[in-house]
């Protein structure tokens, strides 16, 4: 039987397990029900996706959104792995297959919305089937108090009734303790193990900047800093969302609009072109985003702060997920506040909900005046303790705070002489004493505020202002036009009860150089040369073809981490680019020979560097699966020289069939086994297939999926995995 490190390399490519996938995976496998708090990219959906495959039959994984499972799906389908999803996208058609596979053992994974599983017709066709474990994803869902909640999830307590004995594994990147209660109570698991491996995600850098006309800072930090990446940037409103859309075209930056004010074709459509092509930003309201598992996103803007900070670390969350570097970039005010406030308090909540939203939003303000590390500040309010991190603005520029009090104390006064009616831009140009012909008109001039406040600039003042607003210490009328009033705390600043410190706003940095798209996301300087970043766009271009033809995100075909590993080690053998990080056998055999051709066309107009790193010793040992089968793949092999049928093997070895049929590939591949002793098929059928694999070769598409597609399903993929084989060394030995 396969390990759940044979499944890690030979299937995902990796070597290695990360954070607690080691410890969850084989808990999940031998029975064992699970909670898992990850953080987004930390690698949640193999603690399910590998146990389903090692189980007998079939794994169900209730996902949210139905939009996205198709992508997770052809994702799982590159790799070799048998998933497929059900839902309203589907046509009868579709459904009938999928039902079919089901039916008949050909599935490894099922997607599923929670309120499709939850259909009693539905449960009664699974529990005729035994599914072999429950996962449910993005479980922070069933939480009343959690950001994203969802009533469907509270269906799904049903599980544990209707499926006694079958683990269950519930995963979420983002859950304070009253989330997590409600997860193990909502969802029956009182007793499954909790595997918590903290929220923080070092490669993502925190900056926050006061807002000072917000879409053009937001315009200078793309171009300075993303220029051609993916992002998503959120807006408070549907019509906010669709005006910074428009700024962002009218700027030359593809963007997309997306909130539900638009119908769900245009909704749909505009995911898919968000998730199947490079560099286009998507400027959307909270209805996007959840289950998005596009792995290149390399910012993600807030040009408003989120109502709590559960929602911001979820929403930052979906930018690099492939671990290389990303921005979380937001930009606040003063008036931010007050909005979020009334939005609270005109809600339709009860008063305890209430409570608890204010208090959450106490808690983001609190984080974006933070004096120190923005990453201390985020994960303490999970829980978590952590040395200054050193990648955000406050680390990088360390703002100095100073004794505010008789500054707040004047700008307070000022707010009580003006007769409580203005914004922080005309009372701060009343301390400042200008002239204008409005602060005349009023009689501003007159007043004994007026020009006290020659210490500070306009900025400094409205950043006073700000800060005293986040503070709680002045109320902020949205009515009246954003007026400034006072409140009990103000007074006790006033009377010399309170103290006031205040802290520095931070100076953005200028650029001197932007850099590319490459150079960003290049840890190790693989791209230090313009030669290394002329093949990493050729092998780009590539894939963005290769995805093109089968209609899928070009991250499917492999991520941004594994085309730099081929520009920094330069494989020219298969055998070499097995070896690299993504690459599992079946991408190997897809997409293998493709990229060697880019490779070895670059090398002949460019020549080879010679300062090239050799593999990693620890790499090349910890796959030698790759050399040959392994002796259980052999044994299955032997087994049905002698039996002549896969599912016959199967019960003698108390095996999956799907596990026998990668058995039989793995021999055919390593040479041990001729394929023609393992294909028990007539020769008219075998010239078919080889036909129309030969057709789709000359196509440069080496997988199996539109294979299958043109032979009608009429062969399984097992059986069609073994001919390629057999033709994939038949080929090298020419």
């Amino acid at each position: 039987m396969p390990t759940p490190h044979d499944i890690l390399r030979t299937v995902f490519g990796f070597d290695d397990f990360i954070g607690l996938q080691g410890d969850v995976i084989p808990h999940v496998a031998e029975g064992g029900d699970a909670v898992v708090l990850m953080p987004t990219g930390g690698g949640k959906s193999l603690c399910y996706q590998i146990p389903a495959m090692l189980r007998d039959g079939f794994g169900v994984v209730v996902s949210p959104l139905i939009a996205l499972m198709r992508d997770q799906v052809a994702a799982l389908r590159q790799a070799g792995v048998r998933a497929a999803c059900l839902n309203s996208s589907l046509s009868m058609q579709e459904m009938n297959e999928v039902q079919a596979d089901l039916e008949y053992g050909r599935l490894d994974l099922l997607y599923v919305a929670p309120e499709r599983l939850c259909r009693p017709e539905f449960l009664e066709r699974l529990a005729r089937l035994r599914p072999n474990l429950f996962a449910i994803d993005e479980a922070h869902c069933v939480s009343q108090w959690g950001h994203d909640f969802r009533p469907e999830y509270l269906q799904l307590s049903i599980i544990p009734e209707r499926f006694p004995g079958v683990p269950r594994v519930a995963l979420t990147a983002t859950a304070d303790l009253p989330t997590r209660n409600d997860i193990l109570t909502h969802l029956g698991l009182d007793g499954a193990r909790i595997f918590a491996n903290g929220f923080d995600r070092p490669n993502i850098r925190y900056t926050v900047q006061p807002k000072d006309k917000p879409q053009h800072q937001l315009l200078q930090f793309i171009r300075n800093t993303h220029q051609g990446d993916s992002g998503i940037i959120y807006r408070i409103s549907r019509k906010k969302t669709d005006q910074t859309a428009a700024f962002l075209n009218k700027n030359g930056i593809t963007a997309l609009p997306y909130h539900a004010g638009l119908s769900a074709e245009e909704r749909n459509a505009h995911q898919e072109r968000f998730m199947r092509e490079e560099g286009l930003v998507m400027v959307a309201t909270v209805a996007f985003g959840m289950g998005v598992d596009k792995p290149d996103v390399r910012f993600v803007a807030h040009l408003e702060p989120p109502r709590s900070l559960e929602a911001y670390h979820q929403e930052t969350g979906r930018a690099g997920r492939d671990g290389l570097p990303a921005d979380a970039w937001m930009t606040y005010g003063l008036q931010d506040f007050a909005i979020m406030r009334s939005m609270i308090v005109g809600g339709d909540a009860d008063d305890r909900r209430k409570f608890v939203e204010h208090r959450k939003l106490d808690s983001i303000m609190a984080f974006l005046e933070a004096p120190g590390c923005r990453r201390q500040a985020l994960l303490s309010y999970f829980g978590e303790s952590i040395e200054p991190c050193r990648n955000c603005d406050t680390c990088a520029q360390p703002p100095k705070t100073w004794n505010g009090t008789v500054a707040a104390q004047k700008a307070l006064s000022n707010i009580f002489r003006t007769g409580q009616r203005f914004g922080a831009k005309h009372l701060a140009d009343v301390l400042k004493g200008e002239t204008s012909k409005r602060i005349s008109q009023l009689g501003h001039d007159q007043l004994s505020t007026y020009g006290i406040g020659d210490e500070l600039s306009g900025g400094e003042w409205r950043s006073v202002y700000r800060q005293l607003g986040a503070s709680g210490l002045l109320e902020v009328d949205i009515e009246g036009h954003g007026a400034l009033h006072l409140n009990e705390n103000s007074w006790q600043v006033l009377r010399g009860e309170r103290e006031v410190v205040l802290r520095t706003d931070p100076v953005v940095p200028k650029v001197s150089r932007r850099r590319t798209r490459g150079e960003r996301i290049d840890e190790e300087g693989t791209l230090a040369t313009s030669e290394a970043r002329i093949l990493f766009d050729a092998l780009r271009a590539k894939r963005a073809e290769l995805a093109s033809e089968r209609g899928i995100p070009p991250y499917a075909v492999f991520p941004d981490r594994t085309l730099l590993e081929m520009v920094r080690y330069r494989p020219s053998a298969l055998a070499d680019l097995g070896l690299l990080s993504g690459i599992g056998e079946m991408k190997l055999q897809s997409f293998g020979e493709t990229f060697l051709a880019v490779l070895e066309g670059h090398e002949a107009i460019n020549g080879r560097p010679d300062d090239l790193p050799p593999l990693p010793q620890q790499r090349s040992t910890a796959k030698p699966a790759r050399k040959g089968a392994s002796e259980s793949a052999l044994e299955s092999a032997r087994a049905f020289t002698r039996l002549g049928n896969v599912e016959e093997v199967a019960q003698e070895r108390n095996l999956k069939a799907s596990t026998v049929w990668i058995h039989l590939a793995s021999a055919v591949s390593s040479g041990e086994y001729d394929w023609r002793d393992l294909c028990v098929l007539e020769e008219d059928a075998v010239r078919e297939i080889r036909d129309v694999m030969t057709a789709f070769r000359t196509r440069g598409i080496m997988e199996l999926s539109p294979v299958h597609e043109e032979l009608q399903g009429r062969y399984d993929y097992g059986l069609l995995r073994i001919i390629r084989n057999g033709l994939n060394r038949e080929g090298a030995s020419k």
